[in-house]
């Protein structure tokens, strides 16, 4: 199944769900040894190895960050092809005066949140999917 791309469907589909933990984003060198990591993410960038990271692998190898944040899930799945989707939430988030971070997977979004606006943010998600539930007559 290829996901979600109608974008009403998967906004009155999100079910945001707070993964437990704190995690950061670290750079390391483009041929670092990753063998005693387990990254959530990773991307490679001219300025290195970008890993997102549970801190506290972060902090046992020493690794400086200075984001640390919570990991929300977008339950939906949602087509990577879909539009608009990635628009929507990062809007309401930054109404909500929110940053948000965000890692597509093939099934799910997954958004990076200040740790101490986890929870204003998983209820600015359900608000945004909830006044996109359509109106009864």
């Amino acid at each position: 199944m290829s996901g979600e791309t109608n974008l009403s469907r998967l906004l009155q589909s999100l079910q945001p769900q707070l993964n437990p933990g704190q995690y950061v984003f670290c750079t390391l060198a483009a041929d670092a040894d990753l063998t005693a990591l387990s990254p959530l993410a990773s991307m490679r960038e001219d300025e290195g190895l970008s890993l997102v990271l549970p801190r506290e692998q972060a902090d046992a190898h020493g690794l400086p960050y200075d984001y640390v944040a919570a990991w929300i899930t977008l339950r939906v799945h949602s087509s990577l092809a879909a539009v608009g989707l990635t628009a929507s939430f990062s809007a309401a988030l930054a109404h909500a005066g929110i940053s948000c971070n965000v890692v597509a997977g093939a099934h799910h979004d997954h958004l990076f949140v200040p740790t101490e606006r986890a929870e204003k943010a998983l209820s600015t998600l359900r608000a945004l999917a909830a006044a996109s539930m359509p109106v009864s007559a």
